[in-house]
């Protein structure tokens, strides 16, 4: 007996919750997550690195692709999950399957902050003619893990112009000429790799990834970054300072979207959850395109495709030692 699943089950009955939906991801929509995101693994015991978890008060699934049959089927056992094998005959899509087991006028219960609003609008249209609640605001998982690992603040670096090619300010720079292009007042980023990417900084909060948990907010005049003070030594702060930008609490970010009135919101609904989306102001007029720094940073400058070569020697004499050994 997973005694997790039913202390989730306990919680979704106090709420009047008829399904939860468990995803692996991070408020940021990260291709991997660090520990403290892992709710999905904590739950079911299942540690790839993609699959999402539904439960009712009857049943429980567990949807993953075709890479983790086999691991999934094993980790599974006596958890009180049944594997839903994505893509197979006969398997019913997340959505198809709520379609069949929520209620008339149901409630459907997920953390907001780690669901994309793509999918969360997905899950609305194909719940409506049922006339299913939405309820965005539960950490549930969040309430019954003891022990949950910090979130992980490891210390920010700044990442040499000699090695990224062209100054932040210079990317800041050519951001709002892109926003001024779309007439969007505001830009609201939250996918990290773009936001490290943008201020030339680094960090480490998932392993192999040098990324940084932040959200920005641009205006033509102001730049807000949400972040853990406790991972900015002085140097930092005072070179962010330089590139005028404003410091602010990593959780933050929800609060001040409540106060964004009659703008045009730049973000790209794909990579932006759906608690920021939905905190929004019904007078705002969202933007829906791609993250201007997502095209920007794929386009190599020369120091960049130098140190890509560089990097690949590197890589090559490693391979090779590897081999030879």
């Amino acid at each position: 007996m997973n005694e997790r699943l039913e202390k989730l089950r306990k919680l979704m009955k106090e709420r009047h919750l008829d399904a939860y939906l468990v995803p692996t991801s991070d408020f940021h929509e990260s291709e991997y997550v660090g520990e403290y995101f892992k709710c999905r693994k904590f739950l079911t015991g299942f540690t790839g690195s993609a699959g999402t978890a539904v439960v009712t008060a009857d049943d429980a699934g567990m949807w993953t692709d075709g890479r983790y049959f086999v691991q999934a089927a094993k980790q599974l056992k006596d958890s009180g999950f049944t594997l839903q094998k994505m893509g197979q005959e006969g398997v019913p899509s997340i959505n198809e399957y709520l379609q069949k087991v929520m209620p008339e006028g149901g409630k459907l219960g997920f953390d907001g902050r780690v669901i994309n609003n793509q999918m969360g609008e997905g899950l609305q249209e194909a719940l409506e003619d049922k006339h299913v609640t939405i309820s965005y605001e539960e950490d549930l998982v969040g309430e019954i893990w003891e022990n949950r690992p910090a979130l992980s603040a490891e210390p920010v670096w700044i990442l040499e112009e000699k090695y990224a090619g062209k100054s932040a300010a210079k990317k800041i720079e050519d951001l709002r000429g892109e926003m001024k292009k779309l007439h969007a007042d505001v830009h609201v980023l939250t996918t990290v790799d773009d936001i490290v990417w943008l201020l030339n900084i680094r960090g480490n909060d998932v392993p192999c990834n040098p990324i940084v948990l932040s959200y920005v907010v641009v205006t033509m005049d102001q730049f807000y970054l949400f972040i853990n003070e406790k991972t900015l030594d002085e140097e930092v702060k005072a070179y962010l300072t330089g590139l005028g930008v404003t410091l602010k609490p990593y959780n933050d970010i929800y609060e001040m979207i409540k106060t964004l009135k009659n703008v045009k919101v730049l973000l790209e609904t794909g990579k932006t959850n759906y608690a920021i989306v939905n905190n929004l102001d019904s007078t705002c007029k969202i933007v829906d395109k791609m993250n201007p720094t997502a095209l920007a940073k794929s386009i190599k400058n020369p120091v960049e495709i130098e140190n890509e070569k560089k990097a690949h020697i590197k890589d090559g004499v490693a391979m090779t030692k590897f081999i030879y050994w």
